[in-house]
């Protein structure tokens, strides 16, 4: 379990494609490796994995075809950067809202405005029926950041970037067209589901 606060970026240093598997080392900063252990989960670009080797300052990763078919880790190239979060501990502050780390799907960047000081990014999400999970003022985790919807057209949807979180992740080095992981707050999911679910079987009693 992570929180959508992302701890820091780590450089790809090399990438082993096999067929229906990649294995991926990125070179992790030292404050992130602290207590870090063999089987231990890792949020790479928003997107859990388990941690398979440590040798030093570098940490491997699988990664199978199905996570490089519904996330854009199958795009990352050696040299490449990407947002790094270790998983949850009891007790720690939940900065964020809670995210699994189970990307949903990809969404591709539609526009970039930067406008007396604010930094917005629009998004189109590649797979249209999750719009439904999409509201103002609602959680999305994008590339493993949390972040809140600021406004939403009929197949697009556009977030509010602080200086902060521009300095501590890739979100700023992003270019239109580019492809960014996106994990829908699971709440909404489940809200959203079930409503949908009771609709269709005529669960709703009238009132009297």
């Amino acid at each position: 379990m992570f929180t959508g606060i992302v701890h820091g970026v780590a450089q790809v240093i090399s990438i082993d494609k096999k067929k229906k598997l990649h294995t991926y080392t990125i070179n992790l900063p030292s404050i992130l490796l602290k207590g870090l252990k063999l089987g231990a989960s890792v949020a790479n670009n928003g997107c859990c994995l388990t941690v398979k080797t440590i040798d030093r300052y570098y940490v491997v990763f699988d990664v199978m075809q199905v996570t490089l078919e519904h996330t854009n880790l199958g795009f990352v190239n050696i040299g490449d950067y990407i947002n790094v979060e270790r998983s949850v501990k009891y007790g720690d502050e939940i900065g964020g809202h809670i995210v699994s780390g189970h990307i949903m799907n990809t969404a591709e960047i539609s526009k970039i405005l930067k406008l007396n000081n604010n930094y917005i990014i629009w998004f189109k999400i590649k797979n249209f029926s999750l719009m439904k999970y999409i509201f103002y003022k609602g959680f999305i985790c994008i590339d493993g950041i949390s972040l809140t919807i600021v406004n939403i057209t009929r197949n697009e949807f556009c977030v509010s970037i602080i200086p902060e979180t521009l300095s501590l992740t890739t979100i700023g080095f992003k270019k239109i067209g580019e492809l960014v992981n996106i994990e829908i707050d699971l709440y909404t999911q489940i809200t959203v589901d079930t409503t949908e679910r009771l609709i269709n079987n005529n669960f709703f009693v009238p009132c009297k």
